[in-house]
């Protein structure tokens, strides 16, 4: 798990598995529909298997490399990150129209970020000292708002997580150049398909000459997009310029960076918080993304059944309801039967007692069956 102040970023990529009962198919194995088509689904052809220490290490520091770029905090000077995103999810999520966000850090005084929209939000989130204070238009943030820090901050699995897991590698092309996908997944007992994406894959599709992330999807049919033309450099790091939501190919939120500063000096006054922060007690925290299949139907299941999974995406409340939930496969039949069983699961056995609150992205991965 991050430190406080890791927290307060966005959403940390560690995907914690919880398979809610999942029946031993042992020889009766149903097939499982495809992975959707998508432009921006890269992992398509043949995938190999990182089952040596050679490839599993060669792929791993792909992914540190990758990883790297979004440390802002490592280069251990401060700075000011100016960013505006605009948000066109349909009603699905909270909060559809323009944002603006700025996030400021500086090394042994804080860290210190806010956000506003004319649609009605407004936040303010200092962490210093071991402790994380807020204040906003409401306890828990919004799932657009933590999926703009996610992408930009934090998108990518540690290598030390990734190594406990599936590693898999397929060569694809992105704007004309060649990437590198990786499909990260956290059991290393799955029996993947020879080609293509699994449903619990995470795929990373990263430039292996610049080791910079251009495609970045937890969930099959969620993408961001990244774009580094002008891109903003600090420290020896570099962000993209621009960053692009898609669900089921329609873009849901487009992010820019506007600007990228050191600041000599900070201002101690920005890393303290007020008292009212303080009254409010212990600010909400954003912890890792859970990834949950379920099977709807009854056994006993056969080879001639197939699969049908539909993903779930939305937000879990510090009191463990699932909120802001869409599916990602909107056109399958499925769909909704799919939000609505999502939604009665009980997270809040996920969450260690005495705890802080805290929030975190969930994936369900309903698999639905037929006899087609």
């Amino acid at each position: 798990m991050s430190s406080n102040s890791n927290l307060l970023m966005g959403m940390s990529p560690l995907m914690l598995w919880a398979c809610l009962p999942l029946m031993a198919f042992g020889q009766n194995t149903p097939k499982t529909t495809p992975v959707p088509r998508d432009p921006l689904e890269l992992a398509t052809g043949q995938i190999q298997a990182a089952n040596t220490p050679a490839s599993r290490e060669t792929a791993l520091q792909l992914l540190a490399r990758a990883r790297s770029s979004f440390a802002l905090r490592s280069a251990g000077q401060a700075y000011d990150l100016k960013v505006s995103f605009t948000v066109d999810s349909l009603g699905e999520t909270n909060y559809d129209g323009a944002w603006e966000m700025e996030d400021l850090f500086a090394p042994k005084q804080g860290h210190r970020w806010t956000a506003t929209t004319p649609a009605g939000y407004n936040i303010t989130a200092i962490a210093t000292g071991g402790e994380i204070f807020g204040d906003g238009t409401a306890s828990a943030v919004p799932l657009r708002l933590l999926e703009a820090r996610g992408v930009l901050f934090d998108p990518i699995q540690s290598p030390s997580y990734a190594d406990h897991g599936s590693i898999r590698t397929s060569t694809a092309t992105f704007r004309g150049a060649a990437v590198t996908c990786l499909l990260l997944s956290r059991s290393r007992n799955t029996a993947n398909l020879a080609s293509g994406r699994d449903w619990e894959e995470t795929e990373e599709c990263i430039d292996p000459q610049s080791g910079l992330l251009q495609v970045h999807s937890e969930a099959p049919g969620r993408y961001a997009a990244y774009d580094y033309s002008n891109a903003p450099q600090f420290g020896g790091h570099i962000l993209p310029r621009s960053v692009t939501i898609t669900e089921a190919g329609r873009v849901v939120s487009k992010i820019s960076v506007e600007s990228l500063r050191g600041m000599t000096p900070a201002d101690p006054g920005l890393f303290v918080a007020t008292d009212a922060m303080k009254a409010k007690g212990p600010a909400v925290a954003m912890t890792s993304a859970t990834k949950i299949s379920r099977i709807q139907g009854q056994g006993p299941f056969t080879s001639a059944m197939t699969l049908h999974p539909v993903c779930v995406f939305g937000m879990v409340t510090p009191t463990g309801h699932l909120v802001e939930a869409h599916a990602l496969q909107p056109s399958d039949p499925n769909s909704q039967a799919a939000v609505e069983d999502a939604k009665k699961i009980d997270f809040s056995p996920l969450t260690p007692a005495g705890s802080p609150p805290r929030q975190h992205f969930a994936f369900v991965i309903e698999k639905f069956v037929s006899l087609q």
